[in-house]
């Protein structure tokens, strides 16, 4: 087999803090006060972990054997949190270390997983020295998810500039980033990786309908939460569905979408199919929506492969 070129995942680096309450937002809101909207409830659940979009996908795309490097910034106070990754085998070497403080995600779940967010930039508007110009011409993997928006139009320009296959996670950023940037970045993915929601909110910004974005994209990955996930696109002459892993007992739904990105991208990049692709990201999420915390999940490849075929009826090598 030819050596597989490398994969680069950009993103954000973050301090977690996850939270999680009994009730349902739900029941909570008055809809005819939402303009003096003031909530306090008690937290079941406090637990502050690693995370950050862009390391979560290289978390897991380590514990399945991948070498990823990582790309991001981050603050005087990650030190423990890279050596982490470096020892789990994400190279860490490419990092700008910023006098800032290191972004910061506080997150606060309710009972039936609806989240309120909000993220502390820190670090990561530290990036300008942040570049793929090192990858030109080597043919690698470029994961361009949620980071500044201005530096996320940066690596979609460069990925098409240096000839490297892009995968574009806007994620959360869908609603921050100017249109024109998205519409870039959509044009320019190899593989567009979005869940339900964003993938909606991506059409409006954009004014493209997502029937005609999922025609002219050469492979789109929508993820579903329970209901798994639906792989689209150009390159396909049919919609493939995958069901999520069943038998699952959710503890906390945060970073599932990025561990399937881990999962996927670690099949995808190998020619797997895109079924088999899409079944490896439910597994992979699988693990970690089994946990609170989006770095906290563990498996060995012997693991992993045990439980694909549990699921899934079939073999599948790593």
């Amino acid at each position: 087999m030819n050596e597989i070129p490398q994969l680069v995942v950009t993103g954000s680096i973050s301090l977690d803090r996850i939270m999680n309450f009994g009730g349902r937002y739900q029941d909570l809101i008055q809809p005819d006060k939402l303009h003096t909207l003031s909530l306090s409830v008690l937290i079941n659940e406090l637990s502050e972990t690693h995370g950050g979009t862009g390391a979560n996908i290289a978390y897991t795309s380590a514990l399945l054997g991948e070498h990823p490097v990582l790309l991001g910034s981050v603050g005087p106070n990650a030190t423990d949190y890279l050596e982490e990754l470096r020892i789990l085998g994400v190279d860490v070497s490419h990092i700008h270390k910023s006098s800032l403080q290191t972004a910061t995600f506080t997150v606060l779940t309710d009972r039936v997983n609806n989240q309120v967010g909000g993220f502390f930039l820190g670090a990561m508007e530290d990036t300008d020295s942040i570049s793929l110009s090192p990858w030109k011409d080597t043919h690698a993997t470029v994961v361009v998810s949620p980071n500044t928006p201005s530096l996320m139009k940066r690596l979609v320009r460069e990925a098409k500039q240096y000839h490297l296959a892009l995968v574009y996670d806007p994620g959360q950023q869908v609603t921050n980033s100017p249109a024109e940037d998205l519409a870039a970045g959509v044009q320019a993915a190899d593989v567009l990786m979005t869940n339900d929601y964003e993938l909606t909110m991506l059409s409006r910004r954009i004014g493209i309908k997502e029937d005609v974005i999922r025609a002219t994209v050469p492979i789109v990955v929508t993820t579903l939460g329970e209901r798994g996930s639906l792989i689209t696109g150009a390159k396909g002459r049919e919609s493939i569905h995958v069901s999520a892993v069943s038998g699952v007992h959710v503890v906390d739904p945060t970073g599932a979408g990025d561990a399937f990105r881990g999962g996927f991208l670690h099949g995808y990049r190998r020619g797997r199919d895109l079924t088999t692709c899409g079944r490896m990201g439910s597994v992979s999420a699988a693990y970690t929506v089994e946990q609170v915390g989006t770095q906290t999940h563990h498996f060995t490849p012997a693991e992993f492969t045990a439980r694909y075929q549990t699921a899934y009826d079939e073999v599948v090598e790593l």
